[in-house]
């Protein structure tokens, strides 16, 4: 249905060309060029500046800032990083112009920003991705759209497989129900542009065939992952895994699955004994990404396993081994420490099989420890009283907590990210303790806590752990901690966690806390750590785990705040592009 309105007389417009003209609330450009009539949003689509004040000539318009050129009757982009310009409807009757302000490309939102966040994704352009985001939220389109489409994305056209990209998606992911609505597809952004850029000037990932056995038992698949891990062999290992997982066409076709299919609990213990057959691999970003693999998919929907896992096997295959590290073999042989730990874990789990472990007083303080004998062994003699993979990968995520908490800001600034690699690698034990009981967690949380006691040096002195009042008024005191992000210094990262502290201390609503971390996280060109950091600590603090994380990720955020900011302000202008603001005025 049309709903042409009246706006210029055709001698005038011929005569006067370009007119900018208003229709249906739009700022509409009006062009006559080569005998017809061309109706264009007044705004380039860049950067919002009026294409009134461009050139037209051969049937192109050029914006005069950027010199961004489009097809001036479809309003297709000759340059990818401008995105393409809406165009509407004209007719001339009796004389005079009519324009539809319904454009063709409205019919169906949906489609048409799923196509331009691919688009974006593609060329790596921030402001696109933005645009498309914000577009899919207004349409009423569920984020699991945009989130299949960033993950596929990501699996396909990196040729490393999964990185930083697609776990910072996935950590965006896992924000958005603790996060303000409106920042909510900030994250969103934030996330696929993260993507974006892992991907920029990659190779695409080719894919392997899975074996087609169907005859083989998780046991023996795991055993050969295992095996094709060690020997660094990434294409065995991938097919190995696509057996395990069972072809995705099979599955969409209605198909039973391969009988070799795993279950998402036997899936998991194959990529954590393939993770932990060697120490905390790559600083233990490795065990982070399959935690975060498994995440994505629970959101995304299992039936992308199959692109999914395949794309941890790159980095399983070539990912550095803390064992041939000086810092894991000297002065204590902490490497041979954790191996001769795991080496008696199946006498262990007998012996602690139909008992119940409860969790002693001071325990993380024990984790703490100088004595890295003495830390393996509560580990040990726990096993052996009945504790889950899951209770003590929980106490390694707090002790690495407070490494955080207690970090001491004399120390070199890079140090923050030692201290946080142990942090993520001891929640992403936590995530994937709680799919699997397998015997390999507890190797996990061996590295864990073997991490948590080599980073004992950034907490010389400890910073003593905040010691609220509890009587503070917590919306004072949550404008204190936005402030508090807005400056760069040393003493806010102090203040930062007595703020976070205060506040819970003193009756605050932790929601409401997650609110400005999360809005402070969002606004910053924070880059990866940061959100793996306070996606992390929400997590923990979620698992009930006490105020500590949120105090550890307010100070480590406040570290690395405040940024240029540049992402926001990118994102802000595809806000206002969206509401049909005028930018720059004509």
């Amino acid at each position: 249905m049309t709903s042409f309105e009246r706006v210029a007389a055709a001698n005038e417009a011929r005569e006067a060309s370009p007119q900018v003209v208003t229709v249906g609330g739009r700022t509409v450009g009006l062009f006559y060029h080569e005998g017809s009539f061309h109706a264009i949003d007044n705004r380039c689509p860049h950067m919002g500046f009026p294409l009134s004040d461009g050139s037209v000539e051969n049937g192109v318009l050029t914006c005069p800032w950027h010199h961004a050129r489009f097809e001036l009757s479809c309003g297709d982009t000759f340059d990818p990083f401008a995105d393409d310009v809406t165009t509407f409807p004209v007719e001339v009757r009796g004389g005079e112009v009519y324009v539809d302000p319904h454009s063709d490309r409205e019919t169906d939102p949906a489609a048409h920003w799923q196509e331009r966040l691919e688009h974006g994704l593609r060329e790596s352009l921030s402001l696109v991705i933005d645009k498309a985001v914000i577009g899919l939220d207004d349409a009423g389109v569920d984020p699991t759209v945009p989130l299949r489409i960033g993950t596929a994305f990501g699996t396909e056209y990196r040729q490393d497989g999964w990185g930083s990209g697609l776990t910072t998606l996935a950590a965006m992911a896992n924000l958005l129900p603790d996060l303000r609505p409106a920042d909510r597809r900030r994250a969103l952004a934030v996330g696929l542009g993260a993507v974006a850029d892992d991907c920029a000037g990659e190779p695409p990932f080719f894919v392997q065939d899975p074996l087609s056995t169907e005859q083989v038992g998780a046991e023996r698949l795991t055993e050969w992952f295992r095996d094709t891990v060690e020997v660094r062999d990434a294409d065995g290992a991938e097919r190995v895994v696509r057996a395990a997982v069972g072809a995705s066409s099979t599955a969409q076709e209605g198909d039973a699955a391969d009988e070799a299919a795993l279950d998402e609990s036997a899936l998991a213990a194959m990529f954590v004994a393939g993770a932990t057959d060697h120490r905390y691999l790559d600083s233990g970003h490795q065990l982070d990404f399959v935690n975060k693999a498994f995440e994505l998919l629970d959101r995304i929907g299992w039936e992308h396993a199959d692109a999914v896992l395949p794309s941890l096997v790159p980095g399983l295959a070539d990912a550095s081994r803390a064992e041939e590290r000086s810092s894991w073999r000297q002065p204590v042989d902490v490497a041979a420490l954790v191996e001769d730990a795991a080496a008696d874990l199946p006498d262990l789990l007998a012996r602690g099989e139909g008992t119940t472990w409860t969790e002693p007083e001071g325990f993380v303080d024990r984790l703490l420890g100088d004595d890295p004998h003495a830390i393996v062994d509560a580990l040990t003699d726990a096993v052996a009283a009945g504790a889950t993979g899951a209770g003590l990968a929980a106490t390694v995520a707090d002790a690495a907590a407070r490494r955080i908490a207690q970090f001491g800001t004399a120390n070199e600034f890079r140090d923050w990210n030692t201290v946080h690699h142990t942090y993520t690698y001891a929640n992403a034990v936590c995530g994937l303790a709680e799919r699997t009981d397998a015997p390999a967690v507890y190797r996990a949380v061996l590295d864990g806590a073997v991490s948590v006691y080599l980073d004992r040096f950034l907490n010389t002195p400890p910073i003593p752990l905040p010691d609220p009042d509890g009587d503070a008024d917590p919306d004072a005191v949550l404008d204190d901690l936005l402030e508090t992000f807005e400056v760069e210094a040393d003493e806010a990262v102090g203040r930062a966690g007595r703020h976070a502290a205060e506040y819970l201390a003193s009756g605050g609503d932790p929601a409401r806390l997650k609110r400005p971390l999360g809005e402070a996280l969002l606004r910053e060109d924070a880059g990866f750590h940061p959100r793996q950091n306070v996606e992390a600590a929400f997590a923990r603090y979620d698992a009930g785990r006490g105020r500590v994380h949120l105090v550890a990720t307010a100070r480590y955020l406040a570290a690395h705040t405040p940024t240029r900011r540049e992402g926001e302000q990118t994102f802000r202008i595809a806000e206002r592009l969206n509401r049909g603001e005028a930018i720059h005025e004509a």
